[in-house]
């Protein structure tokens, strides 16, 4: 059984209204008279086992605004496979109807006029909403899964070094988690707050190199529905290399793809007859991933914050992409006979602030944690006229303000903004306050340097991370986005070999061509490196937002690519 497309089927009376870009209280009701929690909800129970999966809520406690990226290229073989659709393109492909509900979770289509239609999404007590009601009807034989980059990624969470999160997380009870930037609180706390856990938290591909042994649990056996489930946490393969290694000196990622097969082996030896990998691979790795190793039932795929609307299929095995900050939540129920899945039915639930009630006694706990900083979180500190949003492959506005912050602030030549995918968007017309400055740059290694840079490490740079996004192996991709640039513009070609890619640097300044030999001074900001020296990032963009308190981000024209 395959329940292809149920996602709000409910909206698509309203198609016509919204289609016309028509916004403001009036319409959001007209919208809203299509949609209900029953109608986003409501899902045939099928199968003996049930598994729910959020993935890449970055600390999201409130509902947000999150615009989905309007470039995400594949490289090589996955080229114009999902996730690497957008737009129009991907409205297409799965024959969603532009204006409606679901083209707004799902695409940056016309999202101003559809966000002031159908509102924010989100919120841990919509979420909590979600999983109790699933639970309810699903009882023991349903599993909780959190896909990791849960506890960082705004104000209170740096506040609390994520305790905020831990403590909002445990009372939605996960079954099991892996994770990424958690480990960017560094190895005593991570260490002391796992210990606290009320539940596993997975790590197959993490050593100690003291001990030359694993440092978390591979997996976590567990029964329901008369089925035994094996769970394999996969956390980030490269987190050494894309965050500070000092801050986890001692521990050891990679893939480890043998690894993986030889647990797989070991749990299906004790009879598991579904197995799971919850992974933080990104989505082109666990797809490379689960055409090597056989014996995979489900990868619960994160990282790379994808939201597609069906699971992709690769041989027998189920991909499933949730999206991230708190938008979505998966509904997968399968079929698990005789030691193997039989069918299954799927559903991406759209998590619609105003029309899921959120649940009173998450409500409560979420207001509690956030309490001592309301009042700072609440602080305005500009307007914006223009939209701004970080996803997408190569510039994002949230991140051109950065840029005009650190070349102005830091009297800089260029500067350069680092590709994270995470980072909630502002609607044009609206303050800009330092909850939402945060939720961009709420990180433990903030400094702002200022550095001289000849021009050809700052083609070494720019390739290095080109390659990390365009390898033709997925293997040797780590995620995230092209830097962001100010200060200066060039040419790519995702398709060139590695070292080729970048071309055309010129000097907005002057107009000049950037040369290998001459040196630039650059700001920029979370450097990997322990020594780097200078302000918090929102130090530096608080200072610019207050000689600047209307924000006015033009469209970006920094970045040509190459066909």
């Amino acid at each position: 059984m395959f329940s292809r497309r149920e996602f709000l089927m409910a909206a698509t009376a309203t198609g016509a209204i919204l289609g016309s870009g028509v916004a403001g209280r009036w319409s959001r009701v007209m919208a809203q008279q299509g949609l209900s929690e029953e109608s986003l909800l409501a899902m045939p129970a099928y199968g003996n086992v049930t598994l729910v999966h959020i993935t890449d809520l970055h600390a999201q406690l409130k509902p947000v605004y999150f615009r989905e990226p309007s470039v995400n290229l594949g490289a090589g073989e996955v080229a114009g496979l999902p996730p690497h659709v957008t737009g129009a393109d991907f409205l297409k492909l799965y024959d969603i109807e532009p204006g409606s509900p679901e083209a707004y979770a799902l695409t940056y289509e016309d999202f101003v006029a559809l966000a002031q239609t159908y509102g924010r999404m989100g919120g841990l007590d919509r979420v909590a909403t979600v999983v109790k009601r699933i639970r309810a009807e699903r009882g023991d034989n349903m599993l909780l899964l959190d896909g990791g980059d849960t506890w960082q990624g705004s104000y209170t969470a740096n506040a609390t070094k994520g305790a905020d999160m831990i403590e909002v997380m445990n009372a939605l009870s996960p079954d099991a988690m892996t994770g990424h930037w958690e480990f960017t609180y560094g190895m005593e706390r991570v260490q002391e707050a796992i210990e606290a856990l009320p539940f596993p938290f997975l790590g197959s591909n993490i050593y100690d190199t003291e001990w030359n042994e694993p440092a978390f649990p591979p997996m976590q056996m567990f029964e329901r529905g008369g089925v035994k489930v094996a769970v394999i946490g996969q956390a980030f393969p490269y987190t050494p290399i894309a965050n500070p290694r000092w801050m986890i000196p001692t521990w050891s990622f990679g893939i480890r793809e043998e690894d993986i097969a030889a647990h797989v082996q070991e749990a299906r030896g004790e009879g598991a007859e579904l197995v799971v990998l919850l992974s933080h691979n990104g989505f082109d790795v666990d797809r490379k991933l689960a055409s090597r190793v056989p014996g995979i039932d489900v990868v619960l795929t994160g990282h790379t914050h994808d939201a597609l609307p069906e699971p992709v299929m690769v041989g027998k095995t189920l991909l499933v992409a949730s999206g991230s900050n708190g938008k979505f939540v998966s509904r997968l129920d399968l079929d698990v006979k005789d030691g193997e899945v039989k069918g299954f039915a799927y559903r991406l639930i759209p998590v619609f602030a105003d029309v899921i009630a959120p649940d009173a006694e998450m409500t409560a706990l979420v207001d509690k944690v956030r309490a001592p900083y309301e009042a700072e979180l609440s602080r305005e500190l500009a307007r914006t006229s223009s939209l701004l949003y970080r996803r997408g492959n190569f510039n994002g506005t949230l991140d051109d303000l950065f840029c005009h912050a650190l070349l102005e602030e830091r009297d800089a030549d260029i500067a350069l903004s680092p590709g994270f995918r995470w980072g909630t968007s502002l609607l044009p017309d609206t303050p800009i306050t330092v909850e939402d400055l945060h939720n961009g740059c709420a990180m433990t290694y903030p400094a702002a340097y200022r550095n001289s840079m000849s021009g050809e490490m700052l083609k070494n740079i720019l390739e290095d991370v080109a390659d990390n996004l365009f390898n033709p192996d997925p293997y040797y991709q780590q995620g995230g986005d092209m830097v962001r640039v100010g200060g200066m513009s060039y040419a790519i070609d995702p398709e060139a070999a590695m070292g080729a890619r970048i071309s055309d640097m010129v000097l907005a300044s002057t107009g000049e061509r950037i040369e290998p030999g001459k040196e630039y001074t650059v700001a920029g900001w979370a450097s990997v490196n322990e020594a780097t020296e200078g302000p918090p990032i929102w130090e530096v963009v608080e200072a610019w937002l207050a000689r600047n308190p209307l924000v006015e981000i033009p469209e970006d024209r920094a970045v040509r690519v190459k066909a």
